[in-house]
């Protein structure tokens, strides 16, 4: 099996190099990686202070992780925090974080990558972040005695590693010396694989969200736009969940106002968002006058965390598509969240908070129309709102959990 593993990623690999003749992300996944162990080299010449070592899917696990990192850099400020990431959407807004010492690409999980990457790191700790799990690396890792940790993750019966053909996989988990899960359910999964080493600390995500509202990121002109209006943020906005809510936007047109923040912020992306739009928008990098405008769209990135403290309700988006994207900084805000019903039982989250009356879940237009007029109701609105923020707060404390393990390790 570790043969058919080690050919499918040099297979993923020429794939990539391939699609780099015609794919923007595709050809910076390949160029960033072709200075990796030069950069790693004289990263290590430059510091010869005890290294940790994050690693990062993307940008989503990065803000995961972030409360983590920010521990460790407190606490441990000796150390040199390494980052690395697989995919160009994390590198690309996060290479120059201040919580990094150095911000690198993860080369592809081949034995030599693997073994050369930890030999020349020499992490005193590796942490994965959630879902990253690569056969080499935590091989390289355990091979030279390196502690691993992995935080937030989350496992459903639909993971490979629970299945009967699963046995490659599972002995990833089994190279971890703990790993920190977010539920119960995620805890007695591991248990019925033989996996003791683990504990329940919850998601970090609450941490960091609630970083996030303790200072957020003010946008005068986005407030006084929305100032004397009932506002609906849409995050996270693909195609597909712009036909469920066109509708509620074209009939409540004057009578409230709307950000939507695209996914994607390409002008190719970004015409397929608003051709579902038949009231007056404006884009953000080209409004200079918002008084005639209806509908606000983020041509940017990294706005919208802090833009849902304008909001009074949200939809968020993807859950038609590739996943529902994070509806917790809508909900650190108080804003009650209407999303799509499908795939949600990879976000607890999100039916926790339907069962609690925080959420609602919509499978078509018409249940959006719904759903949202309903959300148009001061009253709806306020206990909705009470009932996300008390839930925040009940779920955080993970990144202390997380630290005093990890400080057993360093100290």
């Amino acid at each position: 099996m570790s043969a058919l593993y080690t050919i499918a990623i040099y297979c993923y690999g020429a794939i990539i190099r391939m699609a780099g003749m015609f794919n923007t992300k595709a050809k910076e996944f390949v160029r960033g990686r072709q200075k990796i162990w030069s950069q790693l080299e004289h990263f290590k010449a430059e510091h010869q202070e005890p290294v940790i070592w994050f690693h990062a899917a993307s940008l989503g696990e990065f803000e995961q992780g972030l409360p983590v990192m920010q521990s460790v850099r407190q606490q441990f400020p000796n150390h040199q925090l390494v980052v690395s990431f697989f995919s160009p959407s994390g590198f690309l807004h996060r290479k120059n974080h201040p919580v990094a010492s150095w911000v690198c690409y993860l080369p592809l999980d081949t034995p030599k990558n693997a073994r050369r990457f930890v030999e020349t790191l020499k992490p005193e700790m590796a942490v994965f972040i959630k879902y990253e799990f690569w056969h080499f690396y935590l091989k390289a890792c355990s091979e030279q005695r390196v502690p691993l940790v992995s935080i937030s993750a989350l496992f459903t019966p639909k993971h490979i590693f629970f299945k009967k053909y699963g046995a490659f996989y599972r002995k990833m988990l089994h190279r971890f010396d703990h790993l920190f899960v977010q539920n119960q359910s995620s805890l007695q999964m591991l248990k019925s694989i033989g996996i003791d080493r683990a504990s329940v600390s919850g998601d970090t995500r609450f941490d960091r969200v609630i970083q996030t509202i303790s200072k957020p990121q003010h946008y005068p002109e986005i407030a006084r736009w929305t100032k004397d209006y009932t506002t609906l943020i849409v995050g996270s906005a693909w195609p597909e969940d712009m036909l469920v809510i066109e509708r509620f936007i074209h009939d409540f047109s004057g009578k409230i106002k709307v950000i939507i923040a695209p996914h994607l912020v390409e002008p190719e992306a970004l015409n397929k968002i608003t051709k579902h739009l038949s009231v007056d928008y404006s884009l953000y990098t080209d409004s200079k006058n918002l008084e005639n405008t209806a509908v606000l769209i983020l041509d940017t990135i990294g706005m919208l965390s802090s833009v849902y403290q304008y909001g009074h309700f949200a939809y968020i988006g993807g859950a038609f598509g590739d996943g529902l994207h994070n509806i917790l900084e809508a909900v650190a805000f108080g804003l009650p969240v209407t999303f799509g019903n499908k795939g949600l039982e990879k976000f607890p989250e999100s039916t926790e908070l339907i069962e609690l009356g925080g959420a609602i879940a919509i499978a078509n237009e018409q249940e959006a129309y719904e759903a949202l007029k309903k959300l148009m109701n001061k009253e709806e609105r306020e206990v909705a709102s009470t009932i996300c923020q008390n839930y925040v707060l009940e779920n955080a404390g993970a990144t202390e959990k997380i630290m005093r393990h990890l400080k057993g390790i360093l100290q």
